[in-house]
C-alpha cells in the first residue's frame, strides 16, 4: 500500500470515527434529540460536528478505497 493511500484511509477513518462519536454522545450524553432537536447547546454542538464529519469521512473513506483498488489493479 502506498503511503498517500494510507494516509487517506486512516485520515478518513479519524474524521468519521469523530462523526460518529459526536452523535453517540449526542444521543446519550448530552440529553437525547425529539423532534425539535436536541436538548442542549452541547447537544446542538455535537449535531454540528457529526454533521459535518461523518460525510466527509465516509467520503474521503471512498476516495481511499478507490485508490487502494486502482493501486492493486497496477501492481
Amino acid at each position: 500500500m502506498q503511503p498517500d493511500t494510507r494516509k487517506l484511509l486512516t485520515t478518513g477513518t479519524a474524521i468519521f470515527l469523530t462523526g460518529a462519536i459526536a452523535a453517540l454522545l449526542m444521543l446519550t450524553v448530552f440529553g437525547g434529540v425529539t423532534k425539535e432537536g436536541p436538548h442542549t447547546n452541547t447537544g446542538w454542538l455535537s449535531l454540528m460536528i457529526a454533521m459535518g464529519c461523518m460525510p466527509t469521512g465516509v467520503l474521503t473513506l471512498f476516495l481511499g478505497l478507490a485508490k487502494l483498488l486502482g493501486d492493486l489493479r497496477r501492481s
